[in-house]
This record gives C-alpha cells, sequence and structure tokens, in this order.
C-alpha cells in the first residue's frame, strides 16, 4: 500500500514538495556556511518525495535549536505555509485525508529540520 501511496504522492505534489527542498538546499550550498542546511534540505527531500511509512522523530540541542532558529527566519515559514496550503487542500476530500496529513508532517518538519531523523 506505502508504494501505491508514494507513486500517488509523487504524481499528485511531492513533486513539488520534494524539488522546495531541493531548490532550498542549492541555494543554502552556495556558500560555504550553509552547506549543513543544504545537507539537511537534501536528506529531507527524499522524504518529502515519498513520506508514505516513514517517520520523523524529533530530538537535539542547544545547537540544532540555534541552527532552527537561522533556518525559520530564512526558509521555514514559507516552506511551512506551502505544505500547509497543500494539506488543506488534500483534506478537503475524504480520499485526500492520508496526504494532507503527510504534507501536515512535512509542514511540521520545515519549522524545525535540525535535530530531526526520518525513521
Amino acid at each position: 500500500m506505502s508504494l501505491i501511496g508514494n507513486i500517488l504522492w509523487f504524481i499528485f505534489g511531492g513533486l513539488f514538495s520534494g524539488l522546495s527542498w531541493v531548490l532550498s538546499g542549492i541555494i543554502w550550498c552556495i556558500t560555504i556556511i550553509g552547506i549543513p542546511y543544504g545537507r539537511q534540505c537534501f536528506k529531507f527531500a527524499s522524504l518529502s518525495f515519498a513520506p508514505f511509512n516513514k517517520k520523523v522523530s524529533y530530538g537535539g540541542g542547544p545547537i540544532s535549536f540555534f541552527a532552527n532558529v537561522i533556518w525559520i527566519v530564512f526558509f521555514g515559514v514559507p516552506m511551512a505555509i506551502e505544505n500547509i496550503i497543500f494539506g488543506f487542500c488534500w483534506c478537503v476530500t475524504i480520499i485526500g485525508i492520508p496526504f494532507g496529513l503527510q504534507f501536515f508532517k512535512i509542514a511540521k518538519l520545515s519549522l524545525a529540520p535540525f535535530g530531526a531523523r526520518i525513521e
């Protein structure tokens, strides 16, 4: 079931969401200072392309908190809004609720990607 869900996800919004993570990663990697942020973006792009049967656990410490604050200021809020809008659009129908929930999972991740792990 997760294979079918991931294929449908990729076609109906996952491609756009994943490409936004990839684009953010490329922009961050232009500078040497932004490479850790870019690596996080590329790591979570894979989640955004195929999120079914994957869980995100949060942890981290003060360094992750500081990195997340910088992230929220520059890229976090627009990416979270993008995913929330897609999530609400999918949750309008009963069939789209699983896709909407995946967008909400990615929206939460886009606000605090540092200290998060994909399981």
